[in-house]
């Protein structure tokens, strides 16, 4: 079946009593990409997820997962996803190797639970109970049953919430794996540095709205940016680039451009720095972080 999107919503709105939680959300996910939903607490990720999956029904607008409503057809989008919730333990007294066989047998291709224990570390504690897991251990597992069923869309909600360095960075390696091998995923999660390092796109909502779409480079981009230099002598910042560029002191022989950091402005500094024979000793580009950009975006207030 071909489809425009992996997942398109056009026009979203969900409301719970005078509450409207999705407040007509629009975006689209190319197929074989990553795409991180970013918001502060209570501002719509969730129910939007939800409704994605087909727990929740929208009260106006269009949903399309791999072509299909899950509105309309639950059953057909969830037989083709894989859902990874943060806390999946409604079967808390299951043993790993049960909890994977019994998902197995959901399917009509599985991966081999033989393999998922290998691949996720999780050989040691096979027939460890659910509830007597690490957090991180409880994370891996619930990746691997999202994966179990061979999904060509995956939802992961917060996926390395409690697991040490290691074990993040395995699941940073198999989400990369993932769209190298066309499978869509939409990463829902609070560390900017995560988002940052696997999104090919980022969707930040605030208050049910959409509120910044993009990579996560234009986003760093669409706020400030500034080079910072000091010099071993005064310079005449009325004259040649100094003035061109904007340049402004900041104290004496202490300089400040803002301006989004590449390789050609910083050559030009230099070039005029060398004119005027004067020494560039200390300079330094600082690009914001998808982190600073989400704050200013979203604000700093905390939210409750």
């Amino acid at each position: 079946m071909s489809f425009p999107y992996a997942l398109e919503l056009v026009d979203v709105v969900k409301r719970f009593g005078d509450h409207t939680a999705v407040d007509h959300v629009s975006f689209t996910v190319e197929t074989g990409t990553i795409m991180a939903l970013l918001g502060p607490n209570g501002a719509g990720k969730t129910t939007t997820i939800e409704m994605c999956e087909g727990f929740q029904r929208p009260d106006s607008g269009k949903i399309s997962v791999l072509g299909m409503s899950p509105a309309t057809e639950p059953d057909k989008v969830r037989a083709q996803v894989g859902i990874m919730l943060q806390d999946s333990g409604s079967y808390s007294g299951i043993r790993v190797r049960e909890m994977l066989e019994l998902t197995a047998s959901y399917s009509r291709d599985p991966l081999k639970p033989e393999w998922l224990l290998e691949l996720f570390g999780l050989q040691n504690v096979q027939r460890t109970t659910y509830r007597r897991l690490s957090g991180g251990q409880k994370q891996r597992l619930n990746l691997a049953v999202a994966l179990i069923s061979r999904p060509r869309l995956v939802f992961v909600d917060e996926p390395t919430a409690g697991m040490d360095a290691q074990s993040r960075l395995l699941v940073w390696d198999l989400l990369r794996a993932l769209r190298s091998d066309g499978v869509t995923v939409i990463l829902t999660t609070h560390l900017m540095d995560e988002a940052q390092a696997l999104a090919d796109r980022v969707t930040i909502v605030d208050r049910g709205r959409v509120v910044a779409q993009g990579t996560p480079a234009e986003l760093q981009a669409a706020t400030a940016t500034t080079i910072h230099f000091e010099t071993d002598g005064d310079v005449d910042l009325s004259r040649g680039e100094w003035q061109k560029l904007g340049v402004s002191a900041t104290k004496p022989r202490t300089y400040v451009l803002h301006t989004t950091p590449r390789p050609e402005v910083v050559a030009k500094l230099a070039q005029q720095a060398a004119a005027d024979g004067v020494l560039i000793t200390h300079l330094d580009t600082h690009a914001r972080s998808l982190e600073d950009a989400f704050l200013d975006i979203t604000g700093r207030t905390l939210r409750s």
